[in-house]
């Protein structure tokens, strides 16, 4: 890697952290706690690429992008944010920023974003008019800092202006209909309506013409598209195809796998080819069990905001409540939270209110368990296609294949590892290989291996 990197973050650690590793890399860099040095670098012609915070004492990162854009008209910005919430990606769209990262980040995957550019021209996109949309852009629940919620944000980022359908995916209770929202409200179509179709709505012969003509351009949206009659995808296939000049945005969600209701003459077969323009697939909060206690502190600060008395949950608490399978998803999580807010007598809610809770909700398979009797190259392939799915119709970034290799490798070492109670000799005749092979992936692919305890 060759080029200057200018750093700008107040948290000296992550300027220490990114310094050195870049530095190891082939890079010159300078680093400031400071916006005011950073574009004071930036228009003296200094650096190639620039790593910045969002939140500094001087002013707010992304606010400095359109500057930096007019300083230095092609000058990459990877931006890395604590605030992880869908307005961050949204944002940092909207203001051209080349990449973005959720803190924590992983600082591998960061040197490989790194790399690719300061070796590729960046990639301009259409401007767009850096306006909010009404109502309380911080208070939208979609929060998360997981490598699935993360992708979402992206690819909602680079689909909310594209002139295509969007098929929203997902459990009930992921957040299918904030999403749809969430696209229209920060898309060039914000000031036009938004409209949520019901089955009563394509009823009788004028039904569908009406509801096109009360969206007036702006956005439809089918909620919940498998549960309409044939008739009333029918109605909606005859009004997609007669749309003109002016027709709205069609979004449709489904917590089922329309595809397989297609394949079994469940579901119009040219209705699921009009929707699918681009998929979203929201993920189940057991899927990014990471985000839960982020959610749950979220939950709290809003009951907090709106009059309820100051609550925070035990750290065993909290431990219980990672461990649920929340077949409800966020929903349930925001209710079960809601709740232990009002019932607790104490401000700190306890292991045992949580249990007394939890224990009056319906369980699914546990987080650990799922997938019984199924073939481990079934599993993956589902997680294969839904990261192909989160691209919509882009293909992923290259270099796929070693990409694939290093997700599944690191974490069987790391797990061999704690099998074995971090006894390499042990870990390497585990896996079949040599043992410098094994120190050398450890090495590569920056494992800690300090501090291991043996699987029970």
């Amino acid at each position: 890697m060759d080029g200057t990197v200018l750093v700008a973050d107040d948290d000296r650690t992550i300027r220490t952290v990114l310094t050195q590793a870049l530095t190891r890399a082939g890079c010159k860099v300078h680093a400031t706690s400071s916006l005011t040095t950073l574009m004071r670098w930036v228009s003296e012609g200094k650096g190639d690429l620039v790593i910045s915070d969002v939140i500094m004492p001087d002013g707010n990162g992304l606010e400095m992008l359109p500057k930096i854009g007019q300083e230095r008209p092609g000058l990459p910005v990877i931006v890395i944010s604590a605030q992880n919430t869908i307005m961050t990606a949204i944002q940092a769209a909207e203001a051209e920023a080349y990449d973005y990262l959720p803190k924590p980040f992983d600082l591998p995957d960061l040197m490989k974003r790194a790399a690719r550019a300061l070796e590729t021209k960046r990639r301009v996109r259409p401007s767009t008019e850096n306006v909010s949309p009404p109502g309380e852009q911080d208070d939208l629940p979609l929060v998360g800092r997981t490598p699935q919620m993360q992708a979402l944000y992206r690819l909602v980022a680079r689909v909310m202006n594209a002139d295509l359908p969007v098929l929203i995916t997902g459990e009930s209770g992921t957040g299918k209909s904030l999403i749809a929202r969430a696209i229209h409200d920060f898309s060039d179509r914000r000031s036009l309506p938004f409209v949520i179709a019901t089955a009563g709505d394509l009823e009788g012969v004028d039904g569908p013409s009406t509801l096109a003509a009360r969206a007036r351009g702006g956005s439809i949206l089918f909620d919940e598209v498998a549960d309409l009659t044939e008739e009333a995808q029918a109605r909606i296939v005859r009004m997609l195809d007669s749309f003109g000049d002016t027709a709205p945005r069609v979004m449709a969600t489904s917590q089922t796998d329309l595809m397989g209701r297609m394949e079994a003459g469940q579901f119009r077969q040219d209705l699921f080819y009009r929707l699918g323009g681009v998929t979203v697939a929201v993920p189940s909060l057991r899927e990014r069990v990471d985000d839960i206690p982020l959610l749950a502190e979220h939950f709290l600060a809003r009951s907090e905001r709106d009059g309820a008395a100051r609550r925070t949950i035990a750290a065993d608490a909290m431990d219980l409540i990672r461990a649920y399978s929340w077949p409800g998803n966020v929903r349930q999580l925001e209710h079960t939270v809601r709740r232990l807010v009002v019932t607790s007598p104490e401000e700190v809610i306890t292991r045992a209110e949580v249990e007394a809770v939890l224990g009056n909700q319906p369980e699914i398979e546990p987080l650990v368990g799922g997938g019984e009797g199924e073939k481990l190259s079934a599993s993956v392939a589902k997680h294969l296609k839904r990261y192909f799915d989160l691209h919509g119709g882009v293909l992923p970034p290259p270099g796929l294949y070693a990409r694939i290799l290093r997700e599944v490798e690191m974490p069987l070492i790391e797990i061999a590892l704690d099998a074995t109670g971090g006894n390499q000799a042990k870990c390497a005749d585990l896996l079949g290989i040599n043992r410098n092979t094994l120190r050398k992936k450890i090495t590569d692919l920056d494992i800690r291996v300090t501090r291991r305890r043996k699987l029970m």
